[in-house]
């Protein structure tokens, strides 16, 4: 999912030839406060002249500013042009997400948009409070498709002059908030988006993050720039390795029903390796746009 600033046409026109799975027009911190009314503007007329029959398989996302803020109800505006969905910043807790939901079941009908099209994603770790609210997603509504993080607005809320240690690796606070984000969106049966990796320059460092936070259990992860978007999508893209093991697994369970543990190339498997054998080959069918009647 790559961030783009609401205001900039020309960032818009060149984001849509890269390979994010989905653009995030944004309304909130890449916009100077002077210029939310133009970026608005900008976002709704590239929402209407690109309908989601003529999208391609690219979802097109907005960031609105905090409900806090009374910028976001005009930000809003942008449901006539019907997004796939809108980034929520800064929240406390689930009950933002619920009050969106509202606000979304009344611009819809408005607008004429089909009802309960837009989904949410909070970026549910940006407050002091929302910590403590990460376990209390499930069953907030059916528009919340996911749960992300971010550090630097914790960072700056909680008075940090930087939130990673000297060997770059993230501060206690800041690992804790990813992993609460992560086991928040496995209860809530949502997936778990990893945050931004903001120096864009640095690839090699964007790859190793990448690889651990799938390697945690995150199925994305958010950008900052087109150039990153590749290195993204390789490190959640699933292997020739990892799909030619899935499928055994898969073989060998069906090949013995009933058995709750076998072994398989000297390793001993059980239902959680069943389990992620069937992710991995969901994933890996997803990608190439079908289903896989080994998974």
């Amino acid at each position: 999912m790559l961030f783009v600033p609401g205001d900039s046409e020309r960032k818009i026109a060149k984001a849509i030839s890269s390979h994010a799975d989905a653009l995030i027009l944004d309304l909130e911190d890449s916009v100077a406060s002077s210029r939310t009314h133009v970026a608005r503007a900008i976002v709704l007329e590239y929402l209407q002249s690109r309908p989601q029959s003529q999208r391609k398989g690219q979802q097109i996302w907005v960031r609105i500013n905090a409900l806090s803020n009374p910028a976001a109800l005009h930000d809003l505006a942008v449901v006539a042009g019907a997004p796939d969905g809108i980034v929520l910043p800064k929240v406390h807790s689930s009950h933002d997400v619920t009050r969106l939901g509202h606000y979304l079941d009344a611009l819809e009908l408005r607008e004429g948009v089909a009802a309960g099209s837009i989904r949410i994603l909070p970026v549910a770790t940006e407050t002091p409070q929302s910590l403590f609210t990460l376990g209390g997603y499930e069953g907030c509504g059916p528009r919340l498709t996911g749960l992300t993080w971010g550090a630097e607005d914790i960072a700056a809320a909680l008075g940090a002059s930087n939130n990673r240690r000297p060997n770059g690796e993230y501060d206690t606070v800041y690992e804790l908030a990813r992993a609460l984000c992560l086991i928040g969106a496995a209860t809530a049966d949502v997936q778990p988006v990893d945050t931004v990796f903001v120096d864009f320059r640095d690839s090699a460092g964007l790859e190793a993050e990448a690889n651990l936070a799938r390697q945690a259990g995150f199925t994305g992860k958010l950008a900052v720039h087109p150039n990153q978007i590749d290195i993204i999508n390789q490190a959640f893209t699933p292997s020739d390795d990892e799909i030619s093991w899935s499928r055994r697994v898969v073989e060998a369970f069906a090949s013995n029903p009933g058995v709750g543990t076998m072994g398989l190339d000297g390793k001993m498997l059980d239902m959680p390796h069943l389990k992620r054998a069937h992710k991995i080959l969901a994933v890996a069918a997803s990608l190439h746009g079908g289903g896989d009647d080994r998974s």
